[in-house]
């Protein structure tokens, strides 16, 4: 399964957020990371690396992986949003309140359960 995650409102963030994926345990076991542009909008010439690629294994969890994100939320300064997307699926991550926690988890479960039926 493969995931988008952007940062707001600064992409400076996103090397620190890959970083830290990389430094939990049960996020590196299952998710492989790379940095890339988004795509221009009509009349911007270009864009710098402001997009996190996720590519998920077999041992991914959806749970372990939005805990990681909120994790490393907490450890910035201004608490910047988070965007996760999958195909035409958007979540939000703005206070990370269990509620959103747990919408986040469930919606990343069902996109990983709809590529499982396909």
């Amino acid at each position: 399964m493969q995931l988008e995650v952007h940062v707001e409102p600064d992409a400076r963030e996103l090397r620190s957020l890959q970083n830290w994926l990389r430094s939990d345990p049960d996020v590196r076991r299952s998710v492989t990371t790379g940095m890339r542009g988004s795509t221009p909008q009509p009349g911007e010439m270009g864009t710098a690396l402001d997009v996190l690629q996720l590519v998920t294994g077999n041992g991914w969890s959806a749970a372990s992986f939005v805990l990681a994100l909120v994790a490393w939320r907490q450890t910035r300064p201004q608490r910047p949003r988070v965007e996760i997307r999958r195909g035409d699926t958007v979540i939000f991550l703005t206070d990370c309140s269990p509620e959103e926690i747990e919408r986040a988890t469930r919606a990343l479960n069902a996109t990983a359960n709809e590529d499982r039926e396909a």
